[in-house]
């Protein structure tokens, strides 16, 4: 489906590009259930960042109307990290006070060189209720559930200076307000997305020979050591170690950013499952040669509401136990990573973790986010991603994975159903 850019006071402009749209979850139930919505658009006409921006805003905007639904989070993806203040003043403009969805400002360009920017969404339908606390902070309300979707700011805050280190904890510490902004925690923390600058460099403002991930995974450890995240909601036996599903990837100049998506609720039917995959080794017990402090976060965190689940898939590499495979081949690595995806989430892994009757397949991954580390290997690693996954939205950008070897990652959202439920 095509959807035209609609005139705006800024840009009477059509973003050049489809607004590839995804409805997940209560599809063919009641109308009135909530949904989740997806949308991508890299648009390729417009001769300013500002006028593919605000091509592609509106084009996302009457997609989720079609659906009736509400926009509740946008990524947005830059060629030149520079426009970054410019965007968010215009954004700002296009949606209204009191409008604008958590919204996360990213320096990885992306892949498609036509684009200037290019745009993640997420949304909601049905009975759901959406708050717009700010442009850092959304909330969505339904069945008794809140989930709180964070963003980070276009502009340079007083922390972003120091060690890797430091600006990490100093985005951890900035998440830690804006969560308690709406009333949640920490601990209520399903899935992170750090994104840091140089990711694989040497910290500048650290150790000699110290690399910058190295140094976020120290944060990491040090300020996730005393968080007890979802207690209560769980399964299993009490005081496992749970750790939220997780992105780290690399992207232009040397800033620390991260944003969260955490869930507030009182149902104790509402539970949480951090899932491991059968063919990797868990992030979280990586020998030290690969990080002196392991990478805290689960593959993926499973959500179940009644009969649905909300799979959130952490960054997915060519790795098979904990060893990069296809070394030099973008295109073998694309597919090893999404045999790691489509065994993270069937039906037999989420039975091992004790969902009996969910699960799902690759057809079941409702968002894609592809990073790849070399604009070259983009055309093979968009043809696997097309030919294995049909036409659900993804955005492809340029992004330094946590490894030297690896040049491609990707991360999704999946949804699936008991047998016999609504939408299954």
């Amino acid at each position: 489906m095509q959807h035209q850019g609609a005139a705006h006071p800024v840009a009477d402009t059509n973003a050049g590009a489809e607004a590839n749209v995804n409805a997940k979850a209560g599809d063919s139930a009641d109308v009135n259930a909530p949904r989740h919505l997806y949308a991508a658009v890299s648009p390729h006409l417009g001769g300013t960042c500002q006028a593919q921006l605000a091509g592609a805003v509106a084009q996302i905007a009457d997609a989720f109307s079609a659906q009736g639904g509400k926009i509740t989070s946008l990524a947005v993806f830059f060629r030149d990290p520079g426009q970054a203040r410019q965007v968010d003043l215009l954004l700002r403009e296009l949606y209204g006070a009191g409008k604008m969805p958590a919204t996360s400002y990213i320096d990885q360009a992306p892949c498609d060189e036509r684009s200037l920017v290019a745009l993640e969404a997420t949304g909601v339908a049905g009975d759901a209720t959406v708050e717009y606390h700010s442009p850092q902070v959304t909330v969505v309300r339904y069945d008794g559930v809140a989930w709180v979707q964070t963003g980070h700011s276009a502009a340079r805050g007083h922390w972003h200076t120091g060690s890797a280190y430091d600006r990490s904890v100093q985005a951890m510490r900035q998440t830690k307000r804006l969560l308690a902004s709406v009333g949640a925690s920490m601990d209520q923390i399903l899935r992170t997305w750090f994104y840091m600058g140089g990711i694989v460099a040497d910290d500048a403002g650290g150790a000699p020979g110290t690399q910058r991930y190295k140094e976020l995974n120290r944060a990491r450890t040090d300020c996730f050591r005393h968080i007890d995240f979802l207690a209560g909601r769980v399964p299993g036996p009490a005081g496992r170690t749970v750790y939220p599903a997780s992105t780290g990837i690399g992207m232009a100049g040397d800033d620390v950013r991260l944003s969260v998506l955490a869930l507030m609720t009182d149902r104790s039917d509402v539970l949480a499952v951090p899932l491991e995959n059968p063919r990797q080794v868990a992030a979280f017990d990586y020998g030290q040669h690969y990080s002196p402090q392991s990478p805290k976060f689960s593959r993926a965190m499973a959500v179940v509401h009644g009969d649905q689940a909300t799979i959130y898939i952490s960054g997915t590499a060519s790795i098979t136990a904990s060893e990069t495979q296809h070394l030099g081949d973008a295109a073998r690595q694309t597919g090893e990573t999404l045999e790691n995806i489509a065994a993270l989430i069937g039906e037999e892994n989420l039975a091992g973790h004790g969902l009996p009757g969910f699960g799902t397949g690759l057809r079941g991954l409702g968002l894609v986010r592809a990073y790849v580390k070399h604009l070259e290997d983009y055309p093979a690693v968009r043809a696997i991603c097309e030919q294995r996954l049909g036409g659900i939205p993804i955005v492809y950008a340029i992004g330094d994975v946590c490894r030297e070897d690896l040049l491609v990652e990707l991360e999704g959202i999946a949804h699936s159903a008991r047998p016999g439920a609504p939408g299954a």
